[in-house]
Formats: C-alpha cells, structure tokens, sequence
C-alpha cells in the first residue's frame, strides 16, 4: 500500500504497452495520447547563404527513388562561430513537419567552460518531455536509455543534440528504430558515429566572401544607410567571414547608424586581444573572434560592462534575471534593462521567458575578463550572493513541497539578495524546473570557494523535491558533496540530514541494503543529538525498506518503535506523525493477513489525516481500508472507500495516486461481481502507470486484468495478461509480484484445459514463495500445493 512520498510505503516502477479488448469499456483510455514535444528554439534571424549546405542536407533525406529517411543522423561539424546551431535551427524548422509527432533539442555544451550536460541529464530530460513521470526515470542510464528507444519507437520525431563534444554524450540519444531524423552540431568530426552509426557528416567552413556581407547587409538593413561594398568587405575580413564575428560586428554597426563604416573597422583593426586562452580553430579565426569580443566588450558602458563579466561568475549555463540580479548586485529591475543591453549587443541569448545563456566562447571571454578587472574579493562576493539566493529559494520551495519539514536555520542572505517567494507549489516545482541544472552546478561551485555550510544545507533542504521527483543522478550527487560539506564542518545533524536524504535516495532506487546503511547511520546520529523527530523518521524509513523487501515482522517492530517516540515525545511536531505510522503498520497488518488489526488501524489512521485535513494521506487510507474491507466480506463498503479515494485523487489531479487506487477500485468491482466494470478501472490504472513510467504497478494492473477476464471465463485472455505481469516482474525482480503473476497464469492455464502447462508455473511459484514466513503467504503455499497434488 502506498501513500506520500516521504512517510508511508511507497512502490514502482516502468513498462510497455498493453492492449484491453472486448469488456465495453472506454476505448480511449487504452493509451493516452502522448505529449508532443515541440522544442526547437526559434529560426535565426537573417540567416543567408548556407544554400549549398541545405542541399546538401536535404539530399542526406532522400535516396535516388526519392523514398524517404536514407540517413537518420546527420552531423555538422565545423569551427567555433561557424554557423552551426544556425544552420542545424534553419534546416530543422525546415524540415520539421516531416516529423509529425515532436522535437526534442538539447544543448549539450561539450565547449562550455562549465561541466558538459551528460547523456544521462539529457535523458531525463527527454523522457519527461515524452511524458514520463520523474519519478518513474529508470536512475541507471542503460536502463533509462532503454525505456528512451521504447517510447521513440513507431514514432518520426527530429532530435537535435547541439553542442556535443564526443561520441559518449550522443550515442545513448540515438533512437533504436527507423523513422527519426537526429541533428548532431559539433566542433569535433565524431568519426564514430560515421563509421559504427552510419552518420552522413558535413563539415562546415567559413562563409565566403559574397555571403559575408550579405550576412552583414542582413542584419544592419533599415538601421543604416547603405554602406560600400568594398567597407563591407573589409569588416567580413576582419571577422574571418565567421557568422558569430560578423553578427557581433553588424550588432555594433546598428547601435552606431551614424557612425561611419571607416570608422567601425578603424577600431577593429586598433583592438587588441584582452585573452589569451582560447583555441577554436586557425590562428586568422582565433584573432578575429578575439578581436571582435574585445571591440564589443569595450563598447559597452562601463556598468554593462562589469554586469557582463559578472555574470560569467554564475556557476551555471543558463540564469533567470532573479538570479542575475543576486549575482550582480542590482536591483530587478536595472538587471533587467543591463540584460536587454548585452542581448540587443549579442553578447547574450535570451532562449526563453526569463532564461538566459552565454554562447560558450562569450561566458569564456567573460569569465576571463572578471579574472582580469574583478578583484577577488568582490569575485567572491558576487558569488557568495548568488549561492545565498539559490540557498533560500531552496528553503522556499521546500516549505510549499512539504510544509510539515521543520526549517533549517540558515544564515541571512547578503544585502541586495531578494530569495524568491512562491505562492504555492506548483510556483514552486516551475522553480525547480527551471534552475534543476543550476542546482548541481551551484553545490559544486560552494564546496570549490569552500562554503562548506551552503554546500550541504542546499541538497538537505531539496531532498523533499528530490523525492517527488526522483532526479537520481542530481540527488547522489548533491547528497555525497554535502555529506562531505557537513563532516569537514563538523556538523553532525547536517550530517544526519544528508544521510537522510542518500538512504531515500536508495530506497526509492531500489538499492535496499544501502539505503539500510545510511539510515542506520543517521538513527545513530539523531540518538547522539537526542534529535526525537529525527529518530522518528529514521525508524519509519528504516520500516519503510523492510516492509518493501516483505520482512514484515523487522517492518512492525521499527514502526512500533517509532510510535512510541511519537507517544511519549510531547512536541506537536512528533504527534503529527501519528497517522502516518498507524497507516504503515496497517498496511503490514493486512499483508501479513490479519484484517481485524489492519482494520482497526486503518481507522485510526484515517481519523487523524482528517482531523489534520491531509486529503492525500486520507485517500491512502482509503484504499488501504477498501483491501482490509474487501477480503473482510464487506464489498460495499470496499466500493465505497475505493471511490472516495479515486475522487480524491481526481480532484487533485494526482496521475499517481489515481492510477494505485484504481487498482482497489477494481478489486473492490470484481468482488462485486462486475467484471466488466474493474477492466475499466484496469485499463486505466495500466494507461496512467504507462504514462508515469511506473512498469511495477502496470504489471500489477495486467494481472488484475487476467484476474477480471478469467472471472468472465475468458482464459486465455486471462492467460496472456498473467504472462506479461510476469515478464515485467521478473525483468524488476520482485519476487512476491512474479509468484502472484505466475499463480494466476497457472491457473488461467488449468481452466483453460492446458494442465500439464500450468504445473512448472505453480512450481516456480511455490519456490519463490518459500522465501516468505507470513500468513498471507503461507495461505497460497498451501492452495498451490494441493493443486499441484
């Protein structure tokens, strides 16, 4: 039985589709229609020249006969500032209605003088815009990689990976089946994917000179009078006839109509290069992109010039203007007027709503120009203000994602930084959203300046996000950096608290004896502390992974043992706890079989979530009660707390909870002898857990499906639906889920008149009974043994 992601049992996992038939049900609901991701950034303005490279794009499509998609990736490769996002954008819209079911685009920064984006960060990314629940992203990468080529397959989608560096950040994004068209921009040839992947590849130069200064003309036109062409020719020689470059160079021509051209490129040329230490191709090229950075840099007032170099201190790629204005020190509202300076110069992109990033040479340059006319005293001031703001924007969206964590007491934030304030949750997860990325990069960058105490309170105080969420990769991460922070301060109830955090982090892994282990040390911390609360919740989380691995009798004695905590502690905060602890040792109750002591807890449970008006935890209750009152012989009361709990989460618009309970809601309409009514409830359980990525409870759904379909005598339905539950739950490894699949596979197979094959399933599931002691167990052992005779 599950409930909230933090307190009570919670299971599951991914799948693959399943098919219902034939019951009158709503056919809709067999596979809800996917999400369409339409993420391409917008076509580049004043694109020119380029048609050669287009045709020869276009021809990569097609073969001799026309027929379509010869060549599913294509890479463009070429110098730094050449053109190639631009280019890979303008063929991409080009193209794009070739592709009916979505776009996904990533920029991989394989240049970025940060951390490059890993393949593994991509597909989380990608399996959420394909409508993956994050909490259902597999957290190893074969797997998620996998589950990615499932759900790409039978579907024409264009995928372009901008950016990448190697091979490695490209080849798990590859989908597995023909019908997807994949862009690949890099700086490097990736000969790999040429020869291992088939790869039709085109290197991109320099423009020549005509597209020069068309590209120029292109962007300086209705700004400026008409400048000579022999002029233009000379600043496009300047710029080494890179796009980049030249753009740079017309932004500056446009922002001075009345300047002459002689003059413009009389600058140019007395520019000097103000770095030393970047490397993107031919010596010409390196100078001409110095150069033109440099002019642009100097022509900038001198506030927005220092706000530009500041910003290059931010930890990560991409920043909102809140953000920027911690960072820099202003005010909202100038920051935002210095951001529409350096956009309007292109030494900025804005890529959405309050997004902004550097291209990577440009936050090099940036970097570089702080490290020269910064001070390092106000370089670490600046980022002491930014890692303070992400700092109580955590501590803001934890109070919205779960009010009842007690606050970390946290240093104030520096004058001029104003944390955000989110007026509820979903405000809150749009935060986390959108900085998720920036997150990581910030723990990292406090533990580097050696803000040791920031650099553990920031992933102690997003462990409830990372709960809801299930960013694996983020939150090992962030939980082993903090844990470091913590122990090198000497503090042990930080310690304690990220401790808390990587044993949830395992056990929603499914990694059960790690997660053991680091609860283990936290209770040990909390107990040094004489921390109640916190040894309340390390013995229910130590329960919680019992009572996943089916050790019900070590489940209950931890739950008991927090319950007397709870009793005997006194403080509002430890009471509060109360009906979470009694709907966990209920749901060990009715595992082990004993309904009346289920029953009585379960009501107890669900007295005190209504009193404390927590709808979610009382819609868990609910479903657990509708189980106990189900096999109690009590069927309508079963129907009726299994709807109230689906019109719970229903009206909350909780996929998740919605999709378990209907499981309830089903068994609770097979007991009513309405068959044909629980297939719906299945079918729509299955589609939703589809949907979440939650394979476990799909399966749970198919064999409740062949349970239904075998209650209307239809076996060998029932025995298709048996088969694939236990496919799935013997690819997870759940022993208890795979010995019930394989009992109703059995015995759909015994009713069906095929015996003889039903007799090694029984058999099989008779041995992965015997590693189970409780009641309920011991009930099948017995049933299946006297059908095997």
């Amino acid at each position: 039985m599950s409930g909230s992601a933090d307190g009570v049992v919670q299971a599951g996992q991914v799948s693959g589709g399943v098919h219902f038939h034939g019951h009158g049900g709503d056919q809709s609901a067999e596979r809800p229609e996917a999400r369409k991701p339409r993420q391409l950034p917008g076509d580049v303005r004043g694109f020119v020249n380029r048609t050669e490279e287009l045709e020869r794009l276009n021809a990569a499509l097609t073969g001799d006969g026309g027929e379509p998609l010869v060549v599913s990736i294509c890479v463009i490769a070429g110098t730094a500032g050449a053109g190639k996002t631009s280019l890979a954008l303008r063929w991409a819209h080009q193209v794009h209605e070739y592709f009916p079911d979505g776009q996904l685009y990533v920029n991989l920064r394989g240049y970025d003088p940060g951390t490059p984006v890993t393949a593994q960060e991509t597909l989380y990314r990608f399996l959420s815009a394909l409508d993956v629940h994050a909490s259902a992203i597999p957290a190893d990468g074969e797997s998620a990689a996998a589950l990615y080529r499932s759900l790409l397959a039978g579907r024409r989608m264009l995928i372009v990976l901008d950016n990448a560096a190697t091979v490695g950040q490209v080849r798990p994004l590859l989908p597995g089946t023909a019908g997807c068209l994949v862009i690949v921009t890099s700086r490097s040839r990736l000969s790999g994917l040429a020869v291992r992947d088939g790869a039709h590849r085109l290197t991109l130069g320099t423009l020549d000179e005509p597209a020069a200064v068309a590209l120029l003309r292109a962007v300086t036109a209705g700004y400026r009078p008409e400048d000579d062409q022999d002029k233009l020719i000379d600043l496009a020689r300047l710029c080494a006839r890179l796009p980049l470059a030249l753009r740079i160079a017309a932004e500056r021509a446009v922002d001075h109509p009345h300047m002459s051209l002689d003059d413009l490129i009389s600058d140019l040329r007395d520019e000097s290069s103000l770095w030393d230490a970047l490397t993107v191709g031919d010596d010409e090229e390196a100078d001409a992109v110095r150069t033109v950075f440099a002019w642009s840099y100097r022509a900038l007032p001198a506030e927005a010039a220092r706000f530009f170099r500041l910003l290059g201190l931010h930890p990560g790629a991409e920043f909102s203007a809140a953000a920027a204005a911690a960072l820099t020190g202003h005010p909202t509202h100038r920051t935002q007027h210095l951001l529409d300076v350096l956009v309007g110069a292109h030494l900025l992109t804005q890529t959405a709503p309050d997004r902004f990033e550097f291209h990577d040479l440009l936050r090099a340059y940036a970097i570089d120009q702080a490290q020269r006319d910064e001070p390092a005293e106000s370089r670490a001031a600046a980022l002491h203000r930014v890692l303070s703001w992400y700092l109580h924007a955590a501590q803001a969206a934890r109070t919205r994602f779960k009010a009842s964590e007690p606050p970390l007491p946290l240093d104030p934030p520096p004058d001029g930084v104003e944390p955000p304030a989110f007026p509820d949750y979903d405000a809150a997860l749009r935060w986390y959203e959108q900085e998720h990325g920036s997150l990581l990069v910030a723990v990292k960058a406090a533990e580097k300046a050696g803000l040791d105490r920031i650099a553990w309170q920031i992933p102690a105080l997003l462990r409830p996000l990372h709960a809801r969420l299930n960013p694996f990769d983020e939150w090992f991460a962030m939980g082993e950096i903090g844990l470091r922070a913590a122990r090198r301060q000497g503090d042990r109830a930080g310690q304690a608290e990220l401790l808390t955090s990587l044993g949830k982090a395992y056990t929603q892994s499914h990694r059960l004896a790690e997660a053991a282990e680091h609860h283990e040390a936290a209770l040990e911390l909390r107990r040094e502390l004489d921390d109640r609360l916190g040894e309340l919740l390390a013995l229910n989380a130590i329960g919680l992974i019992r009572l996943r691995a089916r050790q019900l009798d070590a489940a209950e004695e931890q739950f008991l043992a927090s319950l007397t905590l709870c009793r005997a502690g006194g403080s509002d905060q430890l009471r509060q706890r109360e009906p979470t602890l009694l709907s966990n040792l209920a749901t060990v109750s009715y595992e082990a079989g004993r309904l009346d002591d289920a029953l009585y807890r379960v009501h107890q449970a669900l007295a005190g979530h209504r009193e404390q008006g927590d709808h979610s935890a009382e819609g868990n209750a609910l479903h657990l009660l509708s189980a106990v009152q189900r096999e109690s012989g009590d069927v309508p009361g079963a129907l009726r707390s299994a709807q109230h709990a689906v019109e719970i989460a229903r009206r909350h618009r909780n996929a998740v909870e919605e999709g378990f309970w209907l499981l309830d809601l089903g068994r609770a309409q097979q007991a009513a002898q309405e068959p044909g009514q629980a297939l719906v409830s299945y079918q729509r359980s299955a589609a939703l857990h589809r949907r979440l990525g939650d394979r476990s409870r799909e399966a749970r759904a198919w064999h409740h499906t062949g349970e239904a379909y075998a209650q209307q005598r239809r076996f060998e339905d029932a025995a298709a639906f048996h088969r694939r539950a236990a496919a799935t739950q013997r690819e997870i490894n759940d022993p208890w889920q795979l010995a019930l699949a394989l009992d109703g596979l059995a015995t759909a197979l015994q009713e069906s008149g095929a015996e003889e094959k039903a007799r090694p399933q029984w058999s099989e599931a008779l041995e992965l009974l015997a590693a189970f002691d409780d009641a309920r167990a011991s009930l099948i052992r017995t049933r299946i043994s006297a059908a095997l005779g």
